[in-house]
Formats: structure tokens, C-alpha cells, sequence
């Protein structure tokens, strides 16, 4: 099977694990680098949710910046990137701050309350964008944040303004829009007058 047709038998919607490793690379820290894109935005103690964490590309750096006393929540649709986060969390010493959650198409499977959450490049693959937002403003803490951020090669501005229109329908406040490289980003609250 040629990699067109394989493409074509996944699910359109959702990035193959298999295919992952293809942006899921060293190389990548040249233009994301986790730890210094969100270390603005991340303090030691805090339980952060990387949403469609795949591999862990930003987990591992995730758990990093929250320390010992952190936690991170990895979810992901597909338990072939959970398996993979796994190892590299065993190789990285970081397991024990990790929690990782087999979600499902209508749930994100998160019961904690969280500080902060990561959706990276990831929404445009969500089919009830609605319902996604509403239960992550559930799941957030009072004055939690998300941080949206999506591929400009592949949603483009008029799409990413619906979608951020959405959080806000969903109860998030707009704080910042970040230069974040290649991506249109943007850090939404949860503010009390929201709540």
C-alpha cells in the first residue's frame, strides 16, 4: 500500500500515529521548542492538559516546567501515541509527573481540575468544536488557561476566527494572541465573571 492510499484509509480527520514522526522530531525544536514556547505560561505545581498530545512532543516539556509537584494529563485518541509518550517519559525520568488518558471521540476522559490547558495544532481535527471547548472550560480551574494555537499552512485566518469564537461561546475570555512560529495562537481564560 503507497502512502497516498494508506492516508486515505485513516481517518480523515485525525493525524495517523504512523505519520507523527514525520513532524515529531528533533528538527522541530529549532522553530517550537517547548519548554521556551511555554514557559511563559507554566509555573512549577501546576496540572497542565496537553490535548492531542501525540507522541509528547510538548508533554515531556510540559512536565519539565511543572516540576515534581506538577502533573501533566496527556490525552490522546490513539493508544499507539500514548504507548510512545510512555517510552519517551521512561527515557526522560518524567513518568511519574505524566498521566496519560485514552479519550474518546465525545470525551476528552479528564476528571481533574486543571491550571492550564494545550491544544496544539489539534482543534481543526475536533468535529463538535462546541462541545471540545465547553469541556475543557468545565475541567479548568478559575483563571485556568488555554492556549490555542493552529497551523497557518492549514487553517486559515477566517477558520481560526470561528474557532476562537467558539471558546468564547463557550465561556472563555481572550487574553493575548502569542507569536507563536507557523501557528495562529491564541491564550483564552477562564475568568470568573465567565464561570
Amino acid at each position: 500500500m503507497d502512502f497516498l492510499e494508506k492516508l486515505r484509509k485513516t481517518n480523515n480527520r485525525v493525524c495517523p500515529w504512523w505519520l507523527c514522526r514525520s513532524f515529531d522530531n528533533p528538527l522541530r525544536r529549532l522553530i517550537h521548542d517547548p519548554e521556551r514556547m511555554l514557559s511563559p505560561f507554566i509555573r512549577p505545581g501546576l496540572t497542565v492538559v496537553d490535548i492531542g498530545c501525540g507522541m509528547g512532543y510538548f508533554t515531556i516539556g510540559l512536565a519539565r516546567l511543572v516540576g515534581p509537584e506538577g502533573r501533566v494529563i496527556a490525552v490522546d485518541l490513539q493508544p499507539q501515541m500514548l504507548a510512545a509518550l510512555g517510552r519517551r517519559a521512561d527515557q526522560a525520568g518524567l513518568a511519574d509527573r505524566i498521566v496519560p488518558r485514552l479519550a474518546r471521540p465525545d470525551s476528552l476522559e479528564v476528571a481533574a481540575r486543571a491550571d492550564f490547558a494545550l491544544a496544539f495544532w489539534m482543534a481543526h481535527e475536533v468535529p463538535d468544536k462546541r462541545r471540545f471547548f465547553g469541556e475543557i472550560f468545565r475541567f479548568l480551574k478559575l483563571g485556568g488557561s488555554l492556549l490555542l494555537c493552529e497551523p497557518k499552512f492549514h487553517v486559515t485566518g477566517k477558520a481560526f476566527a470561528e474557532t476562537a469564537a467558539l471558546c468564547r461561546e463557550a465561556g472563555f475570555l481572550p487574553e493575548t494572541e502569542p507569536s507563536i512560529a507557523l501557528s495562529r495562537a491564541s491564550l483564552m481564560r477562564k475568568d470568573s465573571a465567565a464561570a
